[in-house]
């Protein structure tokens, strides 16, 4: 992040190196004397935790803003779906009859991003989970088209470094996956998902119930696969029993092709304003 500070007062790096050089006293080592701010165990209390969702806001939004980043095309997915190269190694047949989907979310990217590029890569910009599967594909095909892409990684209680693919400067780490969410919807002008496990539909639907109730406005949201989606979600027998409206079934669209989804993009009514009501209350 680049430092465009202007004050004429001392600044915190300065201060953080001074206090490396003072005398070693039973005084100086206590916990007490350490520089709030850099101090980890003070900010890993459960009393500092509104700080450091704050932080975790402010970071990513920071360097994106700093990196002219102005709109972005989410893309989730299953972290286990391999690449067709590799779908011989998938731990069942189905996860390797998906793999197709990592060559269509790859596709879907490279478009994307050399759209992108027609904004010197400031808009439409891809974004991932970061992780491996339909991320990686995601973030392989910004590469595939010579552009940038972002990942928004979390920290797992396994080993997960982000896809060598990741743009580096664009690729965070976070602790809460509420802030993580935001970041994912907070710049996007749509969505893109992939078959899944439970954080794609996580995911998923936390999107569209913002859009649903009026908390957010409605952006493209596309799922590939329709056979996928229809036999592990029944969105009709939702609409069927009431729980949501028949309205409620044109806030997303399946598609199967890269190409489609591009279409599709192009063709959506961008003029919706945010819901004022919820249909069928």
């Amino acid at each position: 992040m680049k430092d465009d500070r202007q004050s004429p007062f001392r600044g915190a790096h300065e201060d953080i190196e001074t206090a490396r050089d003072i005398p070693d006293t039973p005084q100086t080592r206590a916990p007490a004397y350490r520089l709030a701010f850099a101090d980890d165990d003070f900010l890993c209390r459960d009393a500092l935790r509104p700080v450091r969702l704050q932080l975790e806001l402010l970071k990513a939004e920071m360097v994106l803003t700093e990196q002219n980043i102005e709109s972005t095309v989410v893309m989730f997915g299953g972290a286990r779906i391999p690449a067709p190269e590799h779908k011989g190694n998938a731990r069942t047949e189905t996860l390797a009859g998906l793999s197709k989907y990592y060559a269509e979310a790859r596709e879907f990217a490279r478009l994307m991003t050399l759209r992108s590029m027609e904004t010197y890569g400031r808009q439409h910009v891809v974004a991932t989970g970061g992780g491996p599967g339909v991320m990686e594909a995601g973030n392989r095909g910004a590469v595939d088209a010579g552009g940038h892409s972002i990942g928004l990684n979390i920290v797992l209680p396994h080993e997960q470094a982000p896809n060598e693919y990741v743009t580096p400067g664009l690729c965070f780490n976070f602790h809460y996956f509420a802030i993580r969410k935001m970041h994912f919807l907070m710049r996007a002008k749509a969505m893109c998902v992939f078959p899944g496990g439970f954080g794609t539909m996580d995911e998923l639907f936390e999107t569209l119930t913002l859009i649903q109730t009026g908390r957010m406005q409605p952006i493209p949201v596309l799922l590939f696969g329709r056979d996928f989606w229809d036999g592990v979600i029944n969105f009709d027998a939702l609409a069927r029993a009431g729980t949501i409206a028949d309205e409620d079934l044109a806030l997303f669209r399946f598609v199967e092709t890269a190409q489609e989804a591009v279409e599709v993009i192009d063709g959506w009514d961008t003029t919706g304003s945010k819901r004022a009501s919820i249909p069928g209350r």
